[in-house]
């Protein structure tokens, strides 16, 4: 399973807005905040690997 590397770059309600950072493009994904950790604010970087984000440390 391949890891990737995200950036918070809006929140709206119940979803976030991620663009990817281990690669060069400016497409966003829109993702539901209850797969996301709780504690995640504008700019939090973060790692989805096998189906789940963490915060990246």
């Amino acid at each position: 399973m391949e890891t990737r590397h995200y950036e918070v770059v809006s929140i709206d309600g119940d979803y976030a807005n991620l663009r990817r950072t281990d690669i060069d493009t400016d497409d966003m994904k829109l993702v539901a905040r209850a797969l996301l950790p709780e504690e995640i604010s504008l700019g939090s970087h973060l790692v989805y690997e096998m189906m789940q984000y963490e915060i990246e440390e």
